[in-house]
């Protein structure tokens, strides 16, 4: 199949759960070597899927020395047990949007569901904003919901997922996608950390979603 590219939105936006603090360990080190060293020292690779994980992802895409690197990387080696969209359960992936209202957007659908599944009627939760640049071409499959159906499921992600890590393995910098949960929005799967570049802390965001209701609630933090 030939795959049309396209670069990455510049910047992009990633929002993550303040709960999660950063730990700045891949920002300590200067060499592949002493982050190997550094994350046994620190319990990194006691959690058997995330050594896995360290172990599949190619060391010269490693991610070390530079501001946020620990961010970049828990993407990569932290995922949810049943992946995400475009990549499985065995390694993560790097998922920003075009516009911050679309991550806004794209987290408060999961919180909800997270509401639902709790039984709770509703679920407040503050997210970190980065920013970031995404270098590279990235496989460009916006516009294509009509065509490719099972790339755009609501109720599986196995055949996008199937076709991430196809694209994964072939080499490919990403995936860039429109948007299930914003209309007119446009989301990116970054596939390669080395690529992920300027990544910034922004302003935090407060969410708030109520199980029953598309509504989503956002308001920015300041200070």
């Amino acid at each position: 199949m030939t795959h049309v590219r396209a670069p990455a939105p510049r910047p992009s936006h990633r929002l993550i759960p303040s709960r999660f603090p950063p730990i700045a360990l891949f920002e300590r080190v200067a060499t592949a070597a002493d982050l190997e060293a550094v994350m046994e020292l620190v319990g990194w690779t006691n959690d058997r899927l995330v050594a896995h994980r360290v172990a599949r992802l190619p060391r010269d895409e490693w991610v070390y020395g530079r501001p946020n690197a620990s961010i970049v990387m828990a993407s990569f080696l932290h995922v949810a047990p049943g992946g995400s969209r475009f990549n499985g359960p065995d390694l993560g992936a790097w998922y920003a949007a075009a516009a911050i209202r679309t991550a806004v957007a794209e987290v408060g659908h999961h919180l909800r569901r997270e509401a639902a599944a709790r039984g709770e009627p509703s679920l407040t939760r503050v997210f970190r904003a980065y920013e970031a640049t995404l270098q590279g071409a990235y496989v460009d499959i916006r516009g294509q919901a009509a065509e490719r159906p099972d790339l755009y499921a609501g109720t599986s992600t196995a055949a996008a997922q199937s076709f991430g890590e196809g694209l994964r393995a072939a080499g490919e910098d990403g995936i860039l996608y429109d948007s299930l949960r914003h209309a007119g929005g446009e989301n990116v799967a970054a596939y390669r950390p080395s690529r992920i570049r300027d990544v910034v802390q922004a302003d935090h965001w407060e969410i708030i979603v109520r199980a029953g209701e598309k509504r989503i609630a956002a308001r920015r933090l300041r200070g």
